[in-house]
């Protein structure tokens, strides 16, 4: 499921590209655009007619604060609450009522949520769990329908920046009825135009 959305019109965007060989590639991970790093997180929009699809994936240590598998009760609630923050995504990124979104289909996925990690079924078991020990990351896959597309001037992700402040910056790569973007935002500049 989760490559269906990268077959999409992201597949030629650079930062989709790095990031599906980073997944593959461990050693050169940190020399790409796609890198795992702390307080940056990414995210894909494309709005295409009525539908509009976000696609938001980001470190864990940015969104529940740790990597870690969550042993302790106080980590398993804050990933409760990471997780409830992004099962409501209308909110989560603003999305203006006048476009009248609904969400069409939606997919958490990370190791902390008890999801086996997205790697190469080849490596073994110790290397696989140390890997995504040092880099647990969240991905976050939403599509929409807006019945009122029009309406959608603007994309805000204040709130994404509000309910995870350890996230310092997020760079999107936005493709939408003026053509393509990749905007790096923080949260004093966190709304871009469609």
């Amino acid at each position: 499921m989760r490559r269906l959305l990268l077959a999409l019109p992201f597949a030629l965007l650079p930062l989709a590209v790095a990031h599906a060989a980073d997944e593959h590639d461990h050693d050169h991970e940190h020399g790409s655009l796609g890198a795992h790093e702390h307080g940056v997180g990414r995210l894909n929009a494309a709005l295409d007619g009525q539908n509009l699809q976000l696609e938001l994936e980001s470190p864990a240590m940015n969104l529940v604060g740790f990597e870690h598998a969550a042993t302790t009760e106080a980590d398993k609630a804050k990933v409760v609450a990471a997780r409830t923050e992004l099962e409501n995504p209308l909110a989560l990124f603003n999305l203006p009522k006048a476009a009248g979104c609904v969400v069409a289909n939606q997919e958490l996925n990370s190791p902390l949520f008890g999801d086996k990690p997205d790697a190469d079924d080849d490596h073994d078991e110790d290397a696989k769990d140390e890997h995504h020990h040092d880099h647990s990351e969240i991905h976050a896959h939403y599509q929409f329908t807006c019945a009122t597309p029009g309406a959608l001037k603007t994309l805000d992700l204040a709130n994404i920046f509000n309910t995870f402040p350890a996230t310092q910056k997020i760079q999107v790569q936005l493709i939408g009825p003026s053509g393509q973007q990749g905007v790096e935002v923080t949260a004093k500049a966190a709304a871009l135009k469609f």
